[in-house]
């Protein structure tokens, strides 16, 4: 018979930490189960031995290195910002879906285009067929964009756009729609995504090949910091890269070092790194691996502190905040049994507020299923309320600082982004890294060994390799209708129709012949094409002109 826990207690109690893992750690059968979400183990206990102790380390919330939080009083000051992702079908549809959320409490819109739209596509093209209005909202022309936000105040409400390549574009058809309300881009407040580099690594939506995509992403960048103080013109985005199978550590690293180069490249334009990186901001991943996700977070504010103030030598305090959204992992949700979703969405959701996120987005317990149903938005949005209102949380500032495990793991994390930047410096930096696909092989074979554990059993999904019996909960499920794509074919074919064609000509030359000249800044020339209602698609075919196309090399 085997021997009990008290009968295998040493008979003196440990007193130092290595005696103690000396008595208790040693257990052969833990291995398997007490790997993190990363694989990397967990030890059994941690103690003062496990903490870097220096006096500044840690520090406190509002003050250098802001591992504790990038505001004094965070959530006592404020709460986060309930910012949910919608969008499908055409604008009309969206718009009314924008004004449920504001109606139902929501702080902030954010915004999901089509796969079309992300790509570059008009709504009538070939490479549409099929997915127009699926996965987010169609937006081809400046008529779309004033429909997505009408009845909507652009002064008032703060905007988030999640589109890439085309970024530059949707940002002109946005800023044209708001003057046509009468506000002055001075006054738009909000972010859009535009992080070129992340596509190449992970989301794999792109137009041009990499180099001028990110002449384009600059152009915007410096168009922002001179005329719209308070917009974030890129939102430097981890998610996705998680989403594509990255370890936290390679999200952490690979997101920081998207961030510096961009960095870089505005300030080898001539740009006072103060005079646009405090409208920076980023967009994390919270994966389902709590202590993890958490320790992430406060080890990218130190990060990001201690690079803009020792590198690129930041004089302005926001200079150095790391303000982030987060997003709730779409990879963590289950198709089957997804009523379980809403426990791993809450879980996740409390890692990117105990994390100190300055925005959040909760998923929706159907998005393994389909778009998410108006029922499952308002449960999404309610998890939010509850953590907020109920569970005590923001009652005080980083209530996990010091703690061993949580300092430990921020630590550990903070070596493992140090690591891939030396590796990525000596390739010759970060677009250097992603022309050789370093990034796309470190994420596929992370992703290979997790999928491994789980094939396995050794990384246990409750309800897919284990606990499946009841899986029989039938799920309503959102349908978009195909005629609504019938109907913004006939929308963008309209807008060729009424509007006069020699200025939009004239608008396309002109913004052929700047991408022409490196040095000129193609944002005037985008705006002027979105005023004369110029599509998405034949931008960026005049783009693409210039420019040429990109095709990926695979990587396995």
């Amino acid at each position: 018979m085997a021997a009990t826990p008290e009968q295998t207690k040493p008979t003196t109690q440990p007193v130092t930490h290595d005696e103690w893992l000396a008595a208790y750690g040693a257990t052969p059968e833990r291995d398997a189960e007490f790997i993190s979400l990363s694989g990397e183990e967990v030890a059994p206990l941690y103690t003062a031995a496990d903490v870097n102790d220096a006096p500044d380390h840690i520090g406190l919330p509002g003050a250098f290195p802001y591992t504790r939080g990038v505001y004094p009083s965070m959530y006592r000051g404020r709460l986060w910002t309930m910012r949910q992702f919608a969008g499908f079908g055409t604008a009309e549809e969206t718009n009314e879906r924008f004004h449920y959320l504001l109606d139902h409490g929501q702080t902030g819109l954010s915004t999901a285009f089509d796969m079309p739209s992300l790509m570059g596509h008009d709504s009538d093209s070939p490479m549409s067929l099929g997915e127009v209005g699926r996965e987010g909202v169609a937006v081809d022309t400046l008529d779309d964009m004033q429909d997505l936000f009408k009845g909507i105040d652009l002064g008032e409400v703060s905007v988030s756009m999640t589109i890439n390549a085309p970024a530059a574009i949707m940002m002109a058809f946005y800023v044209v729609a708001a003057e046509r309300q009468g506000i002055a881009p001075e006054n738009l407040a909000g972010t859009i995504q535009a992080d070129i580099l992340k596509e190449y690594i992970a989301q794999k939506e792109w137009c041009f090949p990499i180099d001028p995509a990110m002449r384009l992403m600059g152009d915007m960048v410096e168009w922002c910091t001179h005329t719209m103080p308070r917009w974030h013109p890129v939102s430097i985005s981890g998610y996705h890269i998680r989403e594509a199978g990255a370890t936290a550590q390679q999200e952490l690293a690979f997101t920081l070092k998207d961030g510096l180069t961009y960095v870089q490249q505005a300030v080898d334009r001539g740009l006072d790194v103060d005079a646009f990186a405090p409208r920076l901001s980023f967009f994390f991943n919270a994966q389902i691996d709590f202590f993890e996700e958490i320790a992430k977070y406060r080890a990218a504010r130190r990060i990001w502190a201690r690079e803009l103030r020792d590198t690129f030598g930041a004089k302005n305090p926001k200079s150095l905040l790391m303000r982030f959204h987060t997003q709730t992992a779409g990879v963590s949700l289950t198709a089957q049994q997804p009523l379980n979703n809403i426990t791993r969405t809450a879980i996740e959701a409390l890692a990117g507020v105990l994390g100190g996120t300055q925005s959040l987005h909760t998923n929706s317990y159907d998005e393994a299923l389909a778009l998410p149903t108006e029922e499952a938005v308002r449960i999404a949005l309610r998890t939010q309320q509850v953590i907020a209102h109920e569970t005590g949380v923001t009652s005080t500032i980083d209530p996990l600082g010091g703690s061993y495990y949580v300092e430990s793991l921020t630590d550990r994390m903070e070596e493992a982004a140090y690591d891939y930047f030396r590796r990525i410096d000596e390739l010759g930096g970060m677009v250097e890294a992603v022309k050789q696909n370093f990034c796309q092989r470190e994420i596929a074979d992370a992703s290979y060994e997790l999928q491994g554990r789980i094939d396995h059993g050794e990384r246990i999904v409750v309800g897919v390799n284990k606990y499946t019996e009841g899986d029989d909960h039938q799920t309503a499920i959102l349908r978009i209708d195909p005629a609504l794509e019938r109907k913004q074919v006939g929308r963008v074919q309209a807008v060729r129709a009424k509007r006069e064609s020699s200025e939009v000509q004239r608008a396309l030359t002109a913004l052929k012949t700047a991408a022409v000249d490196e040095g000129e800044n193609l944002m005037p020339h985008l705006l002027d094409a979105a005023r004369v209602h110029a599509s998405e698609g034949e931008i960026i075919h005049a783009l693409q002109e210039v420019f040429g196309s990109y095709t990926e090399t695979p990587v396995f």
